[in-house]
């Protein structure tokens, strides 16, 4: 009742925060906690992706739109890296600490992508009045000739049909030792992570070009309309969404100690909106949960990068 009390206040707090505007200022793309690390961090194998914001100061719903996505994204690929990164030393002690963190990963994943597919795509092409994300439902078996795409949603299109089914492995194979993770074999889930890992790293990365672009759509509606406020509103609701959904005490708390807010010399140090109270309650709080599974994440409670917690 308790558990259930706290997560339904806090669902709405985050839902009225999360994903909020940013500051505009540009500045240089470092984190500077990051650089004086001596050891590897959670920013290779999988190589950041640059906002598009960052990339061309532009203001515009889809490069902002984009630049919120991008972070997401890097928030996946963080997590991604310290798996890879951590993985060969987790000790048998840590395994079932490593697995939830591990699980969760893969349940960002999965419900991130299905509400792209479920929500996101269909409103932007109702929006623009066309299919503009056809390429990307390949995988559920439609047709479509994608001869006339440009670069950008080839490789979406590609790389998403590519990563899923190995995806699916990865996630299944971490399920098959949930209730024995002592049993969790961390090469065998290295070998599952090559094998989607760069389909999958081509799809994410591709994306944020794919919808930085429609920028230029003939049926983008006019910066300063209405229609415009209506199309960004929508935007950022799909965005709290698809934190949200899979989990607040487990997805959206993996997020929030992925998220480095140094990132780009601190342009999105203030996203998303969460005030500072708020944001010490979420991770403090509801992060207490799971806390064990937070030890091998890439930043701390504040969002600035830390050392890897099983590397030697």
């Amino acid at each position: 009742m308790l558990y259930t009390l706290v997560t339904g206040i806090v669902s709405v707090a985050i839902g009225t925060y999360l994903l909020g505007s940013h500051r505009q200022a540009i500045m240089p793309a470092a984190s500077e906690t990051n650089g004086a690390m001596k050891k590897p961090w959670a920013d290779a194998p999988l190589a950041l992706i640059p906002t598009p914001t960052f990339l061309t100061n532009k203001t515009d719903m889809w490069t902002e739109g984009a630049s919120h996505m991008c972070n997401l994204h890097n928030a996946i690929f963080r997590g991604y890296n310290s798996m890879y990164l951590q993985a060969p030393h987790v000790r048998d002690a840590d395994k079932a600490d490593f697995l939830g963190y591990c699980r969760t990963w893969s349940k960002f994943v999965r419900t991130h992508a299905d509400k792209e597919e479920g929500e996101l795509f269909p409103d932007a092409e109702r929006l623009l009045k066309d299919e503009v994300f056809k390429h990307t439902h390949e995988e559920h078996g439609k047709t479509t000739s994608i001869a006339s795409l440009p670069i950008s949603m080839l490789t979406t299109a590609r790389s998403l049909d590519a990563f899923i089914p190995a995806l699916n492995e990865f996630h299944e194979y971490l399920e098959s030792v949930k209730a024995t993770p002592s049993q969790l074999s961390t090469a065998r889930m290295l070998e599952l992570m090559a094998a989607f890992e760069k389909p999958f790293e081509e799809h994410f990365r591709s994306e944020i070009d794919t919808i930085a672009a429609l920028a230029t759509h003939p049926n983008t509606p006019r910066e300063g309309t209405p229609e415009a406020a209506t199309a960004k509103s929508r935007f950022d609701a799909w965005g709290r969404r698809s934190v949200l959904t899979g989990g607040v005490t487990d997805v959206s708390m993996f997020f929030l100690f992925n998220l480095d807010r140094g990132y780009e010399g601190g342009l999105w140090s203030d996203w998303p909106e969460v005030p500072a109270a708020l944001r010490w309650a979420l991770t403090r709080t509801l992060g207490g949960w799971h806390s064990g599974w937070w030890r091998f994440a890439s930043c701390d409670a504040d969002g600035r990068p830390r050392e890897l917690y099983a590397l030697p």
